[in-house]
């Protein structure tokens, strides 16, 4: 057996254990586990592109709904030297394999790096950032609790800076398929909020189709001058 089949073999088993947990921690939990599969590498890479954008200046990073480390991993060598990466998720047990992630990673000696087990709109941090990559699929999450995310993504972002994030293709037509009447509701009304913040905010959109399932990744920029949020809906008001 030689050295590349050795390697190939360890990213194969490594792969298929993330996928199995993640598996059981959407079991248990899908509002901490956030994703329903490991980001594979060409949503990765498009999710942290706009870090590569702005290097090599250092850089303060922040990524949300982290999980399992498959961006993390892919991030962490774009940062430029003296940057700053603090990382959120919410998971005991995804977090206790990031903070090993980060303690065992290769190419960390030029950034400062943080594992904080919380969520990102729970964050206690005076710390603003240039780019926020955020794992968390908010069409998950209830209407309350993506207008709290939203709104706390753009207080953390330094005037200029990027957020970035991934939706799933063809989840609104599946779920209309599938699901209850108010769990549809439900997700139409996520896509408002979140059509608002694209219509505001967005700077460009791509489409993965090398990842399973294929998503977008939006890039939302916040202003250079100062300019109001979104006005949230009551729930009431969109039912």
């Amino acid at each position: 057996m030689n050295d590349w089949t050795t390697s190939h073999d360890r990213v194969l088993a490594q792969r298929n254990a993330e996928g199995w947990m993640f598996l059981i921690e959407a079991a248990r939990d899908l509002r901490t586990t956030g994703a329903i599969a490991p980001s594979g590498k060409a949503l990765a890479r498009a999710l942290t592109d706009p870090v590569r954008a702005q290097a090599p200046r250092p850089l303060a990073v922040l990524e949300a709904g982290a999980g399992t480390g498959t961006v993390t991993r892919t991030l962490i060598p774009e940062l430029p030297r003296a940057s700053r990466l603090d990382i959120v998720e919410a998971n005991p047990r995804f977090a206790s394999r990031l903070r090993h992630l980060v303690t065992t990673h290769p190419h960390l000696a030029p950034a400062q790096v943080n594992v904080n087990q919380t969520y990102v709109e729970q964050l206690d941090t005076d710390q603003r950032y240039d780019v926020i990559v955020s794992g968390l699929p908010l069409t998950n999450f209830t209407p309350v609790q993506v207008e709290r995310i939203m709104a706390r993504y753009m207080e953390l972002l330094h005037p200029g800076g990027t957020l970035t994030y991934f939706a799933y293709l063809g989840t609104r037509k599946a779920r209309a398929l599938t699901a209850s009447r108010a769990e549809a509701r439900r997700h139409a009304a996520v896509d408002e909020i979140m059509a608002t913040y694209q219509r505001t905010y967005a700077t460009g959109r791509w489409t993965v189709w090398a990842n399973v399932p294929p998503a977008y990744v939006w890039h939302l920029q916040r202003p250079l001058v100062s300019a109001e949020h979104p006005e949230p809906q009551s729930v009431e008001a969109r039912r």
